[in-house]
């Protein structure tokens, strides 16, 4: 069985991944969506399923409105003793660690390891009776980076010696270095890590056999002659408990698209793993576009971000971009959503949108709402969310509704109405949207509302650390009995490769 990459074509930035028996879980970056840090699970390291989130909501009350780019960054996640550990860094409140030892159930509070400014990127090791945990440094926290450091904890994860130790400085030769992954394999312990930046970087490989250094290093993956650029954060995956066989996951930025997950073939060379298609020991390896299935085995898990909101719970696709308020929203007859004042005008600034990761390259969504809009002022609608971003929405105005589409900016300001309709009678409305794959960061996309089309092709924005996000929302700017309910939400996959039409 083959594959292509990306394995997953949506947006799971940063992922960690290791294997439980015969089973594989990833954890990757949420930043200031809740819930936080998505739990993801497959057979084969090709095919995933999202399982799980870590936590319902960010640990901060801070977090109760947007705050774009912040949160959870670069998640770690380990197996030890019965018990699976979460390391979240928070870039402005320290590591943070969660457990359970039901990967599917409920998840501990996160709990403070260690509280400082700046330190991310944490993953932690057990040897000799000790944990050690290797992290790294946000420059626009702390005022620089380039460096990778090792604090001592106890084998719990529930508190530190209170110092660290910086084992590699890669300012001359691994500029930027970040993300780091310890192993330990042949009596060397492994450090890997990205280094260079998100957009045009590459994989760095560090060795000791001591836990604190020195290190020597080598380049592992660099993009080449691909059209694979990162290649960024990821994770080294035992395949076996030999350690003969070994894969490797990883992100590419491609703009609106995300951080998307590419999978990658390794060969032990000269005592190093190197990545993807290895021409020369001595060489790194570049970013393979198809392999075989590191696992014979196949399944029909996938993400599948449709939701008909007829169940107990919404789909685990639903993100909000700040912690969820209490009483916005029921699942009744469907996502029932309160037309609720929240103090702005600007769509950027709305704690409760829904939304979801952009599922495919070319694909479509079909959202239907019941509309119980019942003030001058309430509106629903539909977004495609990024740093700047576009929205189709039935509006509510001298007692008659109307279509509009608006656009706007995080960078501040009021949005901007693009069209406006005549008014719209019906009391339900089809917001509809097709979504084409340009080039590697070009996304664009035409809204179709109530049977009209805008016929003007729009760009879609990456947003802060993010891909871009699609979804649903009803606000007003006034106190209001409004709602709208939203009875189903269809993804359709145009995407050849995946048997789209």
């Amino acid at each position: 069985m083959r594959y292509e990459n990306p394995v997953i074509s949506a947006d799971y930035s940063d992922p960690d991944v290791i294997r439980v028996g015969e089973d594989f879980y990833m954890v990757a970056s949420s930043f200031n969506y809740s819930p936080a840090v998505p739990v993801l699970h497959s057979k084969n390291l090709v095919e995933w399923e999202l399982i799980n989130y870590v936590a319902d909501e960010l640990p901060f009350e801070r977090f109760s409105s947007v705050r774009h780019g912040d949160g959870a960054w670069a998640p770690s996640i380990r197996f030890h003793n019965g018990k699976y550990y979460c390391l979240v860094p928070f870039p402005d409140e320290g590591i943070y660690v969660a457990e359970t030892d039901d990967v599917r159930g409920k998840w501990s509070p996160l709990r403070p390891l260690l509280r400082a400014k700046g330190v991310i990127d944490p993953c932690p090791i057990w040897a000799d009776g000790r944990c050690y945990v290797v992290f790294a440094f946000a420059k626009s926290r702390v005022g620089f980076n380039s460096q990778l450091a090792v604090f001592e904890a106890d084998e719990e994860l529930t508190g530190t010696n209170g110092s660290y130790k910086v084992i590699f400085d890669g300012r001359d030769i691994a500029p930027v270095i970040e993300g780091p992954k310890f192993y330990r394999c042949g009596g060397y312990y492994y450090v890997l890590a990205p280094a260079g930046s998100v957009k045009s970087g590459w994989q760095v490989a560090l060795r000791s056999k001591n836990i604190y250094g020195p290190y020597e290093s080598k380049v592992i993956l660099m993009q080449g002659d691909t059209d694979i650029n990162g290649p960024h954060q990821g994770a080294l995956v035992d395949l076996d408990d030999g350690g003969e066989r070994w894969a490797f996951m990883h992100f590419q930025d491609m703009g609106a698209y995300g951080r998307v997950v590419h999978l990658q073939p390794v060969e032990w060379k000269l005592g190093w793993p190197l990545c993807g298609n290895v021409t020369d020991e001595y060489l790194a390896g570049t970013p393979v576009k198809e392999g075989e299935y590191p696992v014979d085995i196949q399944t029909n898990y996938r993400i599948d971000g449709n939701d008909d909101f007829k169940g107990e719970s919404l789909s685990l696709n639903w993100q909000t971009p700040a912690n969820k308020a209490e009483g916005l929203y029921e699942l009744k007859h469907g996502l029932k959503v309160k037309c609720a004042y929240y103090g702005g005008g600007a769509l950027g600034n709305l704690p409760h949108m829904f939304l979801q990761k952009p599922p495919h390259l070319n694909f479509t969504v079909t959202a239907k709402c019941r509309l119980h809009l019942a003030e001058d002022g309430d509106e629903a609608g539909f977004a495609v969310f990024g740093k700047e971003y576009f929205y189709t929405c039935v509006v509510r105005r001298g007692g008659e509704n109307f279509f509009e589409i608006r656009k706007g900016s995080l960078d501040g300001g009021e949005d901007e109405t693009i069209a406006r309709s005549q008014p719209y009678a019906d009391d339900f409305v089809k917001f509809h949207i097709s979504v084409r794959y340009e080039d590697r960061h070009k996304m664009t996309f035409k809204f179709t509302s109530g049977g009209s089309a805008f016929t003007h092709k729009y760009e879609a924005s990456a947003g802060i650390w993010t891909g871009a996000r699609i979804g649903i929302y009803a606000r007003s700017d006034k106190q209001s009995k409004g709602f709208a309910t939203f009875k189903y939400f269809k993804v359709n996959c145009t995407d050849k490769r995946f048997g789209g039409k």
